[in-house]
């Protein structure tokens, strides 16, 4: 039992992250546009692409808009990036997600994609 826990908190450790975690959306320097700033962190060496979502409470998509929807960060990288919403749509936005990209190579070894969320604040 204890070698299961070990694992389990040792694997939580190599995953990505994001923050804030509850970013707010100001007005952009665009009208009727906010925006948020965001950035990540990249911890596992299996992986350096992430795409970038952002969705309602019902987890449906919501339109945004950032420099890369799919950002390559290199193992132990740091990435900034911004993230754009039609003030119409931001009412709906209720999280921003950042989910690993696998390769589709063959591989001995399980492969799992991870999904980091930040909650967006009211």
């Amino acid at each position: 039992m204890r070698f299961w826990l070990l694992l389990l908190f040792a694997g939580s450790a190599f995953g990505h992250e994001m923050t804030p975690a509850y970013p707010k959306l100001v007005p952009s320097y665009i009208p009727g546009i906010l925006k948020t700033d965001m950035e990540m962190f990249n911890r596992r060496a299996d992986v350096e692409f992430y795409e970038i979502g952002v969705f309602d409470k019902e987890w449906n998509t919501v339109p945004f808009v950032t420099a890369y929807k799919i950002l390559r960060l290199k193992y132990l990288g740091h990435v900034k990036f911004e993230v754009f919403i039609k003030a119409e749509d931001a009412r709906s936005a209720y999280y921003i997600c950042s989910k690993s990209k696998l390769r589709s190579e063959v591989s001995n070894t399980p492969m799992v994609s991870s999904r980091i969320c930040s909650k967006v604040k009211d």
